[in-house]
């Protein structure tokens, strides 16, 4: 897990040339790699500005050194960091500097790591950090900042606690079976059982909300040729990011843009028109399209608005994937002087638009933002992961059961015990060490 003798070294800033890059080392030589490359070490937690030294006492550049003492540094460990001009050349001749005088070289996301087996942060902490820097949105790094800061951890541990305080009196219950006195009717179990419930929701609401703000939608542009796609997909981005022209074939791969909206992120796809071809290479595209579906959230069904819906878009329509939200998207208002306008029909969400001119554009917006479920301003988000939302689903899960099984208390007892457990995941008291090696095995080098 951490081996307490072991130094660590890596470049902690984005890869390629910039005015600033800084080296970090954490590790218990630490306080050696600083009087061997400056020739002293600076005071704890003090900027100093100084020459940085090779081997040969020969000038590798000058810059700001700060070293940190254990306990007090990010990782818990003796840190030292070197800031520096942000040559790739110079960023790398520091690295190896620090690796000559005993460290090794970092693994991706180990500085975090160890912070968090160190006890300085927890699981959920850990994992805000790279989403923090992933963020796409201003909405998005506000949530993770939250997570970072602690707001989702002490909301868990807050239920966790009351959830432990239950588990204690149901199973001390269980230590006094001859005594005639109903126990759990007393100690307003079920009563308890609801509030938790409910203050579990509204931790499940504001990480769903994270959620969405981390991962985004996915959707996916689809039609025959020269109904607009390229346009729409021009009109959603606000730039020209797909070729339009009136020649049908235009687009023969899929264009990926990444756009939010209200602070959603949305990653749409701009796919190669369908219709029988024998161009081999728009054959691929449209091959590429049917591929996209299946891991979208939503497709935007394109018909031009003056010809309709035919049998070409009710054979796609049968070969999406069951699950996919679809949305007939009725475009080129603009030629037939219709009305921008969202109707039902049969179940179907029919919206009528110009790609060309944007009108009717916001109403797919906010059909968009409605389909995610996204609340926008909602207060106190945090971000959450996939994991994290479904630990929260066991978690209601166990609850609902033991509130189903209130008259028996060995069965309410064994599904808080489970509940408990699977709480306590998201902030890693209870983490399988495979799980955290997949989780810190995405974070970036030096993080």
């Amino acid at each position: 897990m951490l081996n307490p003798n072991d130094t660590i070294a890596a470049i902690a800033t984005a890869s390629g040339a910039g005015g600033i890059g800084v080296v970090r080392v954490s590790g218990p030589l630490s306080r050696y790699i600083a009087t061997q490359i400056l020739s002293a070490c600076p005071a704890p937690r003090h900027a100093a500005y100084l020459p940085f030294y090779d081997e040969h006492k020969q000038l590798i550049d000058r810059g700001i050194a700060i070293y940190y003492q254990n306990p007090h540094s990010y990782t818990g460990e003796d840190v030292l960091e070197l800031q520096a001009h942000g040559g790739t050349a110079l960023m790398q001749l520091l690295l190896a500097r620090c690796v000559q005088l005993g460290a090794r070289q970092a693994e991706p996301g180990e500085f975090t790591k160890r912070a968090y087996l160190n006890d300085k942060i927890d699981l959920a902490q850990a994992e805000a950090v790279a989403d923090v820097i992933s963020a796409t949105t201003v909405e998005a790094a506000r949530s993770a900042m939250r997570s970072l800061s602690g707001e989702f951890s002490n909301s868990v541990n807050t239920v966790l606690a009351k959830l432990i305080n239950l588990r204690i009196y149901v199973e001390a219950c269980l230590d006094f079976p001859e005594e005639e006195i109903d126990f759990i009717t007393q100690g307003n179990v079920a009563a308890k059982l609801a509030a938790i419930t409910l203050e579990l929701k509204s931790v499940f609401s504001k990480a769903k909300q994270g959620s969405l703000l981390r991962e985004g939608m996915h959707i996916v542009l689809v039609g025959q040729p020269n109904v607009g796609k390229s346009s729409l997909m021009n009109q959603l981005s606000g730039e020209e990011v797909a070729i339009v022209t009136p020649i049908a074939g235009t687009t023969r791969d899929s264009i990926k843009s990444l756009i939010q909206i209200n602070g959603l992120p949305l990653h749409i796809i701009d796919t190669a028109g369908l219709r029988d071809t024998e161009d081999e290479v728009e054959k691929i595209g449209i091959a590429r399209t049917y591929q996209a579906l299946q891991n979208a959230q939503v497709a935007l069904l394109l018909v031009d608005v003056a010809h309709g819906i035919g049998e070409t878009e009710k054979i796609v329509l049968n070969r999406l994937p069951q699950e996919i939200s679809k949305i007939w998207v009725h475009n080129k208002i603009d030629a037939t002087q219709e009305t921008a306008k969202i109707i039902e029909i049969a179940g179907e969400i029919h919206i009528y638009l110009s790609a060309k001119t944007g009108g009717g554009i916001s109403i797919l917006k906010q059909h968009l933002l409605n389909i995610a479920g996204y609340q926008q301003n909602a207060e106190g988000v945090f971000m959450a992961r996939a994991r994290h939302l479904s630990a929260l689903t066991q978690v209601e899960n166990h609850l609902t059961h033991a509130a189903a099984q209130i008259n028996a208390a060995e069965l309410v007892a064994e599904e808080l015990k489970l509940a408990q457990e699977a709480l306590s995941s998201i902030t890693g008291e209870f983490t399988p060490d495979d799980l955290l090696g997949e989780i810190f095995s995405k974070f970036c080098i030096g993080k």
